[in-house]
C-alpha cells in the first residue's frame, strides 16, 4: 500500500533517484529548458523550485544549502548571479511543464520543463555569449 508516500520512486533506490533528480536539475539550470517524461518533470519541478527560492535569498547559508543539493559550483553561481535575480518579482511558480509529444520507443508521454520567464533569461544568456566572444577578439 502507498499510504503517506509523497514522491515517485521511478523504480530506483534512493541514491539512484537522488542522482537522477540532481542531474536533471543541473541540466535545467544549465540549459534553462529540458525535455523529459511528465512524471520526472513533476518531481524535478519540486526540487528545482526550492533551490531557486534559495537562490533568491542569496545569503551564504542559502548558497551552502543549494550546494548540498547540487554539488556543481558553476551551476550554483549561475543560479545565484544570473537566474535568481531575474525572478525576484515572482513568489513561486518559476517553472512550467508543457506536454510535448509521445516517445515512439516506449509510448511514454514527454514534457518540456522550462522557466516561465524563459525568453528573458535566454536573451541574457545570448548577450553573455556575445560579450565573451568580443572580449576574446580584443
Amino acid at each position: 500500500m502507498r499510504h503517506k508516500l509523497a514522491n515517485r520512486g521511478f523504480g530506483r533506490n534512493t541514491n539512484q533517484r537522488k542522482a537522477l533528480l540532481r542531474g536533471l536539475v543541473t541540466s535545467l539550470f544549465e540549459h534553462l529548458k529540458i525535455e523529459t517524461t511528465v512524471a520526472k518533470a513533476k518531481e524535478v519541478r519540486k526540487v528545482a523550485e526550492k533551490i531557486i527560492t534559495l537562490g533568491k535569498r542569496g545569503d551564504l547559508h542559502a548558497r551552502r544549502l543549494a550546494v548540498r543539493e547540487i554539488p556543481n559550483k558553476n551551476i550554483i553561481t549561475k543560479l545565484f548571479n544570473e537566474i535568481a535575480p531575474k525572478l525576484t518579482n515572482r513568489n513561486s511558480g518559476y517553472l512550467r511543464i508543457i506536454h510535448s509529444r509521445v516517445r515512439s520507443g516506449d509510448n511514454s508521454s514527454l514534457a518540456v520543463l522550462e522557466f516561465v520567464d524563459y525568453d528573458s533569461l535566454l536573451v541574457k544568456k545570448e548577450e553573455d555569449v556575445k560579450s565573451k566572444k568580443e572580449s576574446k577578439e580584443a
